[in-house]
């Protein structure tokens, strides 16, 4: 069965706190095969959180705007969301900051996942630092087989009820749309135009990281959407493309 994906990566040892509340029961998502890292390294990974709880991940896009997946925000109000930024934990550290207001792209499809895109906007302005600073939109999807990194604070793996309280990250290469809608893969016509895959041998994202960033050349390329399992063969993670989402990102984020 199909499930949504969410980001992280995992590591051999996992002391991580319960599923957050917020954490919304159909995804699936985590990311194996990757290492604990410091959020100077990633400083445009925000945890997106519910009621205190980290549910999902999401980039920084300007210093009032974070870029995540409309996944994340259905059935919610503002009230229970906050974002932690500039911390490698997403249960202290940082700065945190509460969401006035938010926006999926209206061509979003719960059924098929299209336009898997959100924008937040923040009550109050992030100051840029050493471990907060936004990260550009990509203008092209990178080549097939092109570097990438995923990030976030995902289960370690698939099914777990858990999740760590340090920032992991894994290594994959992009498979291109063409390539993941190919035989050469399992989901087929279910790769649109707007999504974009990126995999590893035995390497993945997973629950929790959904909304976090796929990053290629130092431009954020994908946001964590969605996928069958964690880490199978034939079936790598399915991002929302950036690049094809760019344009409503940017007119959005001025008129939101």
């Amino acid at each position: 069965m199909f499930k949504f994906v969410i980001l992280l990566s995992v590591i051999a040892c996992a002391f991580g706190a319960a599923l957050p509340e917020g954490l919304l029961p159909q995804l699936d998502g985590r990311i194996v095969g990757g290492v604990a890292t410091s959020i100077s390294s990633f400083p445009w990974q925000i945890s997106l959180q519910r009621n205190g709880g980290h549910s999902c991940g999401g980039s920084v896009y300007n210093n009032r705007i974070i870029v995540t997946a409309a996944h994340c925000l259905q059935s919610v109000s503002t009230s229970v969301l906050q974002v932690r930024a500039g911390s490698s934990y997403w249960s202290s550290g940082g700065v945190v900051s509460k969401v006035a207001s938010f926006r999926n792209h209206q061509g979003y499809n719960p059924s098929t996942m299209v336009n898997d895109i959100a924008i937040i906007k923040l009550s109050s302005s992030l100051s840029y630092s050493g471990n907060i600073k936004a990260i550009a939109l990509a203008t092209s999807a990178p080549g097939n087989g092109a570097a990438a990194s995923v990030s976030g604070w995902g289960t370690l793996s698939s099914g777990s009820s858990s999740i760590p309280t340090q920032l992991q990250y894994v290594n994959v290469n992009i498979v291109s749309q063409s390539t993941c809608a190919s035989g050469s893969y399992g989901y087929g016509s279910q790769i649109k135009s707007t999504m974009i895959c990126a995999r590893a041998a035995g390497k993945d994202s997973c629950q929790g990281d959904s909304g976090g960033p796929l990053v290629s050349g130092g431009r954020l390329v994908g946001v964590v959407s969605w996928g069958a399992g964690c880490a199978l063969a034939r079936y790598p993670g399915v991002y929302a493309d950036v690049a094809a989402l760019r344009s409503w990102v940017v007119n959005n984020a001025n008129s939101i």
